[in-house]
This record gives C-alpha cells, structure tokens and sequence, in this order.
C-alpha cells in the first residue's frame, strides 16, 4: 500500500513542531526587506521579523516559491517507492503559489502521483486543514478519502482576522491612504474573513479592541451556536493578547480544544503586526 506524504508551504503557519510531528514537508516564501532576502520560518521567524518590521523604512515585499521549489519539495517527501504526494496550499486567490506547484507536478511527468489542492485561505485557516490531512494519512485513510476530509473541513471552518492598524493593508494597496487615517483616528479595527473563493474579504468594523472582539464572537455564535468546536488563535508575537482573546472564545462556546501559532512573515507583512485571528471548526467533521 503506498503512503501518502503531505506537502504544504510556509504560509499555513503551522508551528515546526508540529510539522515535524507528522512528518510535513513545507515550502517556505519569501519575504524581502530592504536589500535582504530570507526564507519564510527557515532563514527569519517570527519574533525576528516583526522586530525588522517596526524598523522597516518600506513595507517588505514577498514572493512564491518557484516551480523547481515544489519540484525539489515533492521528490524529497516521496521517500518510498510508490509514495504519493498531496500538496495543500495557499489560496491561489492571493498568490501564484498554487500554480508554482501545478507546474511543478506538470514537469514531473508522471514520475510520482501529486496531488494537489488549492485550500482557498490563508495562514492557519488551511494550516488547520494540513495538519488534519496528515493527521488521517497516519490514521490509514486513502488518497481520496483525506481528499474528501480536506474539501469538507474547509467548507466548515470559519477564520476571522482583526488588524490592529490599517496602515500596512494601506502600504500594500488593499485601502486608501484617506481610508487608513481616518480609521487610525477613530480607533477603526477591521475585522476580515476569508470568503468562498479564497480572498480577503471586509466583514465588518468596529471602534475599539473590545468591541471588535465582541462582535466576532457574535458572527462565530451565529454560526456555530453551542456545539462543540475546535479553536486556534494566531497571533502577531503577542501571545498575551491571543491567551486573553482565546479566554473569552471559552466563556462563549462549547471548545473541546485550544491551540496557538504564530502569524508568519508572509501573511504578517500584508496584515501588520498586532494581527489577531480565530480559526473555529467543529470537534466533528461528519
């Protein structure tokens, strides 16, 4: 029976280890700052890069991994004859890192059976998905039934996302300047989503942290009522704000379980530091 490897890329945000836990190959981006180049959670992690970031004269800039990435990636987690390789990645919505990764199959020539699934979301939104995808190859799932799984959970997973400044989605042309000063004056937080086809999508704003938080609960309690759920808070290097937003998530729902991880380079480069996000699924996927 071959085995199936799992393949994701640096954007999923899943802490190393975890990753190494189950054996997940991973992808990194590229994050530039300044005349600097580094590898996404290989070369700069975190806690480095939002120190570089509150230093930056200029908004970094990131870039996909390339096909011969990929390339170099599946034919390194194909370790056994016969291994099968199932790739999850970035939302094909916000960056050609899926492509990248379709091209590199296409060269592989039938050299190995890849799969490979664009998740529509971003951080661990599909990081999530990566991890229960691994978590069932281990449990003796086909090919198609993690497949299946993967396809399911992301329809019933909900993500919200609050920045705390509007200037590095202003710095990366998601809104204008006026927009950015405005909200900055009146203590805007925008609180976003990931919609069904895998874009950042405005939700809603709120004045004020607390109130922001507030009607995130709210829009998770419209969803998912009293059942029970599986929560994740990402964070920005601010662990203390995630444990305070993950203690409010469990006086208001049913959670069977509560993890963290940290908001990498690539995904913190476009939201700013300070960014706070929830990933809630159900404890059952039926």
């Amino acid at each position: 029976m071959a085995n199936i490897r799992i393949v994701t890329d640096s954007t999923a945000d899943i802490p190393e280890s975890v990753r190494k836990e189950y054996g997940i190959e991973m992808v990194p981006l590229k994050v530039h700052i300044g005349t600097e180049t580094y590898y996404d959670a290989v070369t700069i992690q975190s806690e480095q890069f939002y120190a570089k970031l509150a230093e930056a004269s200029k908004l970094p800039t990131t870039s996909q991994p390339s096909p011969v990435d990929f390339l170099e990636a599946f034919k390194a987690a194909a370790v056994e004859p016969g291994d099968e390789v199932l790739a999850i990645l970035l939302s094909s919505a916000l960056s050609g890192t899926y492509q990248s990764a379709v091209l590199a199959k296409s060269l592989l020539d039938n050299e190995l059976q890849v799969t490979v699934l664009d998740s529509k979301s971003a951080s661990y939104g599909y990081g999530m998905l990566v991890v229960e995808a691994a978590k069932a190859v281990r449990a003796g799932k086909s090919l198609d039934e993690v497949v299946r799984l993967v396809q399911k959970m992301r329809e019933k997973t909900r993500i919200y996302f609050l920045v705390d400044t509007l200037e590095y989605l202003q710095k990366g042309g998601r809104i204008g300047k006026a927009s950015a000063v405005i909200g900055s004056l009146l203590n805007i937080k925008p609180i976003l989503t990931i919609d069904p086809e895998g874009q950042v999508a405005p939700v809603d704003k709120v004045r004020g942290q607390k109130k922001a938080l507030g009607r995130i609960v709210e829009l998770l309690t419209e969803e998912f009522g009293q059942q029970e759920v599986v929560v994740t808070v990402a964070h920005a290097n601010t662990p203390e704000a995630a444990q305070e937003f993950a203690d409010l998530l469990g006086q208001h729902f049913n959670v069977s379980s509560t993890s963290f991880t940290t908001v990498g380079p690539v995904i913190g480069t476009h939201a700013g530091p300070g960014v706070l996000a929830v990933f809630m699924i159900p404890a059952s996927v039926g």
